[in-house]
């Protein structure tokens, strides 16, 4: 645990209190599952290999665009659980400036108590997903 814990943008600490208090692995899945269908769908042309997370089981896309100084991200996944994990980040992360996304660590993954309900390549696949969305930003950032 870093010293000065860097508190987690309103969104994302909101979606991960949620999480929190579902102490029952179903429960859990149920929420992601909901993420999922919440999830715009993505259009299929973005669908390419610059924009798809490595080392996923599933097929992952992350897309992210800079307005007004803000990260908007799209995503999509083959599998419903994973487009759940998409959502959760997508919807905790999206109307940021990127050096605020920059600062998060995914030490937030741990406190959802996702990690203990999802298997091993998924929650690596949840850290990947969130590392793709930390590097777009900073591609972002650059740009700027």
């Amino acid at each position: 645990m870093s010293s000065f814990p860097i508190s987690l943008p309103p969104n994302l600490d909101a979606i991960v209190q949620k999480f929190k208090q579902r102490s029952d692995p179903k429960k859990r899945y149920e929420q992601l599952l909901w993420y999922a269908k919440k999830l715009e769908s993505m259009p299929e042309e973005s669908k390419i290999p610059k924009n798809k997370v490595q080392g996923c089981v599933s097929q992952v896309y992350i897309t992210a665009d800079l307005r007004d100084g803000k990260v908007w991200y799209r995503g999509d996944s083959d599998a419903q659980l994973v487009k759940g994990l998409v959502a959760f980040l997508i919807e905790g992360l999206n109307g940021l400036p990127p050096a605020e996304i920059l600062q998060i660590t995914p030490d937030f993954i741990e406190d959802t108590g996702l990690k203990v309900s999802l298997t091993p390549s998924r929650a690596n696949g949840f850290y990947n997903i969130f590392q793709l969305m930390k590097k777009k930003a900073l591609e972002l950032q650059v740009e700027t």
